[in-house]
């Protein structure tokens, strides 16, 4: 009677082979395919993809799971009215693009956390970086913008991209305020040693993410470890001078702010009333001060998008903000005094505009190389009002 071959009968040699020639096209498109997907740029894509007979079957598949997720993160889907139509049916004025006092500059997606509520899916595996001739010309720009008074720099995490440094020490040579949106842990990984410590020379703001006061709320949004490591920042922070309650401007001030969301598909409390939470819970417990707490908004795009989907909350959350619009919150909204460019150079309204890839419409306008002489040249645009921006004027507003 003829025996069965035997798992034992196969080589090991042979084994590897038909993993590595079975599983290797697959493996990354499983995680194109997940909720917290990384590689979510055609380049980002590109570069993880096998080579090979079997790379063009592969993007293909991958573009077609891209294609899937896009139209499960539409909002097109959700029956509600866009910010824009809401304003013409109401009779109220469209916000418009006012003279730039603020530049928002994303350097890049390279960030050593993968957080859930990351609106432009930054991860440790993103290579995309401003380039030295960007950098440039935005620095030629904001030099030609007397309007602007503060460059607001994030990312990903910022401090990992070599523009960062640049605009830095270019803008504060030009007396422009700076702010590093800064996830705090980056300050104690290997490599960044320095990079509190030049923060304080250079006199740059920061404002922190810190989505809460409590190691189990942090390490839910941004992953386990994240809340000692943020902790030891802040402390390291204060201790060169950060947090001491001197107003932006002023002499010496060195201005450290943290910023919550909330944790689910709910919105922010009302701020000042948190704020003295925090700063009791972080004196008591860890000796920390800083100067003001800001609550964002989660807007219901990308990686939050999906966690709305996956529990079933995605209208629900819409109505909800939409029921909770506040017009008063319309002339504060941050995009009719700012300017975001984009690591590529590519100018959006704001940076979940970005994050949609909603650039300017006007060819004219639309990246840094198109501008004639300054970002000046914005002004008076149209404010591209979509159904996410609702997330801005909803009750009590986010900062």
């Amino acid at each position: 009677r003829p025996q069965r071959p035997s798992k034992a009968r196969c080589s090991r040699r042979t084994r590897r082979f038909f993993r590595w020639r079975l599983m290797r096209p697959l493996a990354w498109l499983v995680v194109a395919a997940s909720p917290n997907a990384r590689f979510l740029s055609t380049k980002s894509a590109a570069s993880a993809a096998p080579a090979g007979p079997s790379a063009e079957k592969a993007m293909a598949t991958w573009q077609r799971i891209t294609q899937r997720r896009r139209a499960e993160r539409s909002l097109d889907r959700v029956h509600v009215p866009s910010l824009a139509e809401t304003l013409r049916e109401r009779g109220l004025d469209q916000p418009v693009r006012r003279m730039p006092e603020l530049l928002q500059v994303n350097v890049g997606l390279t960030c050593n956390l993968a957080c859930s509520h990351c609106h432009v899916e930054s991860s440790p595996s993103r290579a995309e970086t401003m380039s030295a001739e960007t950098a440039k010309r935005v620095l030629e720009l904001l030099a030609a913008t007397p309007s602007i008074k503060t460059l607001d720099i994030t990312g990903g995490a910022p401090e990992m991209h070599s523009a960062f440094t640049t605009l830095v020490r270019g803008a504060r040579a030009l007396g422009v305020r700076v702010i590093d949106r800064c996830n705090l842990t980056i300050l104690q990984k290997p490599g960044m040693e320095h990079m509190a410590g030049f923060l304080a020379e250079e006199g740059v703001d920061v404002v922190a993410s810190l989505p809460c006061y409590s190691s189990a709320n942090v390490e839910k949004q941004r992953g386990n470890g994240v809340f000692l490591e943020s902790i030891a920042s802040l402390q390291q922070l204060n201790a060169l001078g950060y947090g001491k309650g001197k107003e932006a401007g002023e002499s010496g001030a060195l201005r450290l702010d943290l910023v919550y969301n909330p944790g689910g598909a709910f919105l922010p409390p009302e701020q000042k009333a948190l704020e003295a939470t925090y700063k009791a819970k972080l004196a008591d417990d860890f000796g920390i001060v800083f100067d003001e707490l800001f609550c964002i908004t989660n807007m219901p795009i990308k990686r939050f998008a999906d966690e709305l989907l996956e529990s079933g909350e995605l209208e629900k959350y819409m109505e909800l903000l939409v029921s909770s619009f506040n017009p008063k919150n319309l002339d504060s909204v941050m995009c009719a005094n700012m300017v975001h460019v984009a690591f590529d150079g590519g100018i959006s309204d704001c940076d979940f505009h970005y994050a949609l890839d909603l650039r300017q419409a006007k060819r004219s306008k639309a990246t840094v190389f198109a501008l004639e002489k300054s970002f000046a040249e914005l002004a008076q645009e149209p404010i591209n009002l979509q159904k996410h921006c609702w997330g801005c004027v909803a009750g009590a507003g986010s900062s």
